[in-house]
């Protein structure tokens, strides 16, 4: 008899351990919008404004390859930014979660005057325009070693601002690192 009492005992115990285990998932948890794993490439369409030509650049998450942007001095660009996860367009995530995201835009070497020309639908609501679309004035691309446009995309920055910083172009505080590409600047 007390064989039978502790199996049941033991079976009850199990049964409870696993209705525990099964209603505790991440699917009721918030999880980050977009991790960086499953970012796998940031395309890059850039169209010059004179000749309304469009080249696409492609950088590949973690790749070796840096895309080589080509670039003219005294030429306007206007610039969007697509997220890929594979084959599907994750940019529609950022823009869901707009105020989690901010990109920040680095020339070093060269002399870019960038804008952001965001719409509403890619602007935070502190006012910040998060950086999907953008004009590039070229005043001066270097193409010595090292000139290239590291592109940074943070997740939940406490503060941001679009201001240039040196080479920069935005400022944030704090949040994490969603994804970084990297291209180089050719002429």
């Amino acid at each position: 008899m007390k064989n039978i009492f502790r199996i049941f005992n033991i079976s009850v115990l199990l049964a409870t351990l696993s209705l525990v285990s099964l209603s505790c998932n991440r699917g009721s948890v918030e999880e980050d919008d977009l991790p960086q794993e499953e970012l796998s490439n940031i395309v890059l369409n850039v169209t010059d404004v004179a000749d309304k030509t469009t080249a696409v650049y492609d950088y590949q998450v973690n790749g070796t390859a840096l895309p080589n942007i080509k670039l003219q001095d005294g030429h306007t660009y206007d610039v969007s930014v697509v997220f890929l996860n594979g084959n599907e367009d994750a940019t529609q995530e950022i823009k869901s979660a707009k105020d989690e995201h901010f990109l920040i835009y680095n020339f070093p070497k060269s002399d870019i005057t960038l804008t952001r020309t965001d719409d509403a639908s890619s602007t935070r609501k502190d006012g910040a325009k998060v950086g999907l679309k953008t004009r590039w004035l070229v005043n001066k691309a270097q193409t010595a070693d090292g000139s290239q446009l590291i592109l940074t995309l943070y997740h939940e920055p406490k503060t941001v601002a679009e201001s240039k910083n040196g080479t920069e172009w935005g400022k944030q505080t704090g949040g994490e690192t969603d994804a970084v590409g990297q291209y180089n600047i050719v002429k």
